[in-house]
């Protein structure tokens, strides 16, 4: 629908540009780095859960298979599972006891947690600001009110 007027049309342009190239592309990327986050956070839990287990079990020995890449396994035998290498960014590994890995992902979890919140707040504004530049655009080409169970969710 246009007003035939060319400065709002050319408006409503610029703001459906601004949409579609700076607001989507931006709650695209903010959404891809909470679900990254959330990817770290599954992988620390699976690591503590290996860990409560050789904890539980007892024994110092493990027999384990060891992807190599591409899913190639070789199967690896561990004298000693008192200590393991536990990532902790950068490409860093640091050797710990078992203990002292429950403790570090506790921690990097939670760190992890916060940021996943602070993320999900970052695309919520981005979604309302999205809104607010739909209701204006709205407004620009003097089109009325949908009823709410008309509208949908903005992605």
């Amino acid at each position: 629908m246009t007003s035939g007027n060319p400065n709002i049309d050319e408006k409503v342009l610029q703001y459906e540009t601004f949409i579609n190239e700076v607001l989507r592309r931006d709650l695209q990327r903010v959404l891809e780095q909470r679900d990254a986050v959330y990817e770290k956070i599954s992988q620390y839990l699976q690591l503590k859960n290996v860990i409560e287990s050789l904890q539980e079990s007892g024994s110092k020995e493990l027999k384990t298979e060891v992807d190599l890449g591409c899913n190639f396994y070789v199967q690896a035998h561990v004298e000693d599972s008192s200590k393991i290498f536990v990532a902790i960014g950068y490409g860093f590994y640091v050797e710990l006891t078992l203990p002292e890995a429950l403790k570090f992902i506790e921690k990097k979890t939670t760190q992890l947690t916060t940021y996943t919140e602070a993320l999900t707040k970052d695309s919520a504004k981005i979604k309302a600001n999205i809104r607010m530049v739909l209701e204006g655009l709205r407004e620009l080409q003097g089109l009325k009110d949908l009823p709410e169970e008309m509208r949908r969710e903005v992605l």
